[in-house]
């Protein structure tokens, strides 16, 4: 079991190291929108990178309305971190 444990605590390791590179790049897509007038929140990418993961879940053996479920945390919270860095609204 102890090993088993190991394995889980360095593969949270790497997701946590993977969602900070996420939201490095979040950071950067805030300066493209900044320079091109974008908004944050833009519907049709949100659905996009939705369909995406759902359709890679299900190719993994997930559920995917588990993963659909924690992206659209994720989304959110992405697009909060935009919303702020361009001078919208603070998420809670």
């Amino acid at each position: 079991m102890a090993a088993l444990r190991a394995g889980i605590d360095a593969l949270d390791a790497r997701l946590v190291a993977l969602l900070a590179e996420r939201a490095r790049f979040i950071d950067r897509a805030v300066e493209l929108k900044r320079a091109e007038g974008l908004p944050a929140r833009i519907p049709v990418r949100v659905a996009e990178v939705l369909d995406r993961v759902r359709a890679r879940a299900a190719a993994e053996g997930l559920d995917p309305d588990l993963v659909e479920a924690l992206w659209r945390r994720l989304i959110d919270w992405s697009i909060a971190r935009e919303e702020e860095a361009l001078g919208g609204t603070r998420w809670p």
